[in-house]
């Protein structure tokens, strides 16, 4: 039985003794394999590949045996059982710490061959510090021969091929789905256009209704907007008066109020200008401040690469010492030898005092070798109080070099306190940095916010002041046209009682115009309903031509000629006299020929003459 425990793509140190140090993305996979026969039997198995590279696999399988000779090597304090979980929880620390550019907890594979055809390897997790870096655990793994790769690559055929297997199906499901949402849809489509076509018919309907009735309305409303306008007259007034005096307040308020954006403004770009001068000198110290960092941690690399040097010269110096002590035992123990030798012969020759006689030339022979023997040892213990003047003179060279060394450890105690009172003060800078470009943003938002408003205020400024001279126009124009109104009545009414004699002057016939003295003269065929008044005298001699309205055309402007607008409406005068019932009053010219016809009112259009 099979338990995957840990699947994760994870960034791993490789480590080679041929090339350097490198980083990259591998999977690494955690598994468990349960056995029941012929014994109950688990093994914990870690795999790793790389996505890319097929051929990229360090498989370890882990026993119960094999654990208990890993707990005993490294020191763990893990169960077999327990050592799985707690295994997965130290490779979550190094994904979470992975990001970071000094990460405490970091995954490395040591690479090493054998000089056979498998290549071994350790994977090591490790806990990084400024003193030392710390192996939690290292395991070895063995890359994967060509069987081991073949099953590894057949492994994955087979689940990308059920995974294959599982979206066509997935993919099928989805386009059956979807065929039949799209017939529904289609049917829904259906009904709904004839909806539509339904509500098409309706709705033209409903709007000729509406038209019809709207063409009623605002006959009505017209004749109620002649009596209403005299009151909103007076209203149109005020409301001017309020308009001005109200644009006047809120233009000094703007302009009070820009004056005191700009000074602030102002003063924003002098605080810019100030924080931008100090993040220059701020980053002049920060990139001196780097460059004494690395000259310092050379200085310490090399301090340390003599500290090595100095640790080997000491080491083989204790060799010599070693060996010029075993010199002086061996030399001390014939010296020893050679005095019983001495302390023999004399007894000897003390025993052949008796026998002088006879031994004599033996004696002599005893006496040579006696005086070689002195001759030796002399020269023995010169050499020993040579070695002995060797011995303290390299003993005199150990002390210097055990006062060097500590002065180096000194020397680099202090270079590390200064290194971190460098680094504590970069931190500190990197902060005031990063606290003045906060809020030098805050203040470019409030730069960009209070120019938003202003744009604002200047809109509604210009809109304010269109809005004031379209009012007077409207105004002018529409008191212009009550004078108008008010005096083509009054002359209307006198040329009814007056003029007895007009129709004749009129060539009914004839509906052709003239152009005499710069004025465009229309002759006109009335009907039946709205014939001209009869009598051509007390005619105005004014150079514009007043047309009273008639029976046929309607009173007043035609809408598309007047400009609408929200604050003010514009309303149509009613005259007295311009009845649909009453007799039509058409206005003459000053020399008593057909009459004008004005562009605003489209009951008659005139006719130019035939060229």
């Amino acid at each position: 039985m099979i338990e995957e425990l840990f699947c994760k793509v994870v960034s791993i140190f490789i480590k080679c003794r041929e090339c350097e140090e490198r980083r990259s993305t591998v999977r690494l996979t955690v598994e468990t394999h349960s056995f029941s026969k012929p014994v109950h039997k688990k093994d914990l198995i870690v795999r790793l590949s790389d996505d890319t590279d097929p051929f990229f696999l360090y498989n370890l399988t882990l026993g119960e045996e094999d654990f208990l000779s890993l707990k005993n090597q490294q020191g763990l304090l893990v169960e077999f059982s327990a050592f799985p979980q707690r295994f997965i929880d130290l490779l979550e620390q190094c994904i979470s710490e992975q990001d970071k550019t000094v990460p405490r907890f970091l995954l490395q594979l040591q690479t090493s061959s054998n000089g056979l055809d498998c290549m071994s390897a350790s994977l090591n997790i490790i806990e990084t510090n400024p003193f030392k870096h710390l192996v939690h655990l290292s395991l070895k793994l063995l890359e994967g021969n060509d069987s081991d790769v073949k099953k590894y690559l057949a492994d994955c055929i087979k689940s990308l091929k059920l995974e294959n297997c599982f979206l066509k199906g997935k993919l099928q499901k989805s386009e059956e789905d979807f065929s039949q949402k799209l017939c529904f849809t289609q049917q829904a489509l259906a009904e709904k256009c004839k909806e539509l076509d339904k509500l098409k018919h309706e709705w033209t309907s409903q709007t000729s209704l509406l038209k019809s009735r709207h063409t009623q309305d605002i006959t009505s409303e017209r004749e109620k907007v002649s009596q209403i306008q005299t009151q909103y007259q007076h209203q149109y007034e005020q409301q001017k008066k309020e308009l001005e005096s109200s644009s006047n307040r809120t233009i000094q308020h703007l302009e009070s109020r820009v004056s005191d954006i700009e000074a602030l403004n102002k003063d924003l770009t002098e605080r810019k200008y100030k924080s931008e001068s100090c993040i220059r000198e701020l980053k002049g110290k920060l990139t001196a401040m780097e460059e004494e960092n690395h000259r310092a941690k050379q200085e310490v690399s090399s301090l340390r690469r003599e500290n090595a040097t100095l640790d080997s010269e000491c080491h083989e110096k204790e060799k010599l010492l070693n060996q010029y002590k075993m010199r002086t035992a061996v030399l001390e123990q014939e010296v020893k030898d050679k005095e019983g030798v001495v302390i023999r012969t004399t007894e000897a020759c003390e025993s052949a005092q008796e026998h002088k006689k006879k031994l004599e030339e033996s004696l002599e022979q005893k006496q040579l070798q006696t005086g070689k023997l002195e001759t030796t040892v002399k020269s023995l213990s010169e050499e020993l109080i040579k070695a002995n003047e060797i011995i303290k003179k390299l003993q005199m060279d150990m002390k210097k070099l055990v006062d060097k060394m500590k002065l180096k450890n000194a020397v680099t105690m202090q270079q590390e306190k200064l290194l971190g009172e460098k680094h504590e003060m970069l931190q500190k800078d990197k902060t005031e940095i990063a606290n003045v470009t906060h809020s030098l943003k805050m203040k470019e938002d409030e730069v960009s916010k209070l120019q938003e408003q202003l744009d604002c205020t200047t809109e509604k400024l210009e809109e304010s002041k269109q809005l004031l001279k379209t009012n007077e126009n409207v105004i002018s124009w529409l008191n212009k046209q009550l004078n108008e109104n008010k005096i083509a009545s009054l002359q209307g009414s006198q040329a009814l009682c007056d003029m007895p004699g007009l129709v004749k002057t009129i060539n009914p016939a004839s509906n052709m115009g003239s152009i005499q003295n710069n004025q465009v003269r229309f002759s006109l065929n009335f009907p039946a309903d709205c014939s001209p008044s009869p009598d051509p005298r007390h005619i105005p001699s004014t150079s514009t031509p007043i047309l009273p309205p008639t029976s046929c055309d309607p009173n007043g402007l035609d809408m598309k000629y007047l400009k609408r607008n929200a604050s003010v409406p514009v309303k149509v005068p009613k005259n007295g006299n311009n009845s649909s019932s009453g007799p039509p009053k058409p206005a003459l010219t000053k020399s008593g020929s057909s009459p004008i016809l004005s562009a605003y009112f489209p009951g008659q259009q005139p006719r130019l003459p035939a060229s």
